[in-house]
């Protein structure tokens, strides 16, 4: 098994619900969109990072 499978074994439906609902608790839901948009932006910035070191490395071989 690897940690992935275990991880995800660990979470079910009422955890996410309670994650949701704290988050809109927390932030309230018009502050969302924004965090949302952060986190993808923030994704796609690892998502090139990460290209860009396996070019490297291929270059480099």
């Amino acid at each position: 098994m690897t940690a992935l499978t275990i991880f995800l074994g660990m979470i079910g439906p009422w955890q996410i619900a309670i994650v949701v609902a704290l988050v809109l608790l927390m932030f309230g839901g018009k502050k969302i969109p924004e965090l949302m948009k952060g986190l993808g932006t923030g994704i796609k910035e690892f998502k090139d990072a990460t290209k860009t070191e396996e070019e490297e490395n291929k270059e480099e071989k």
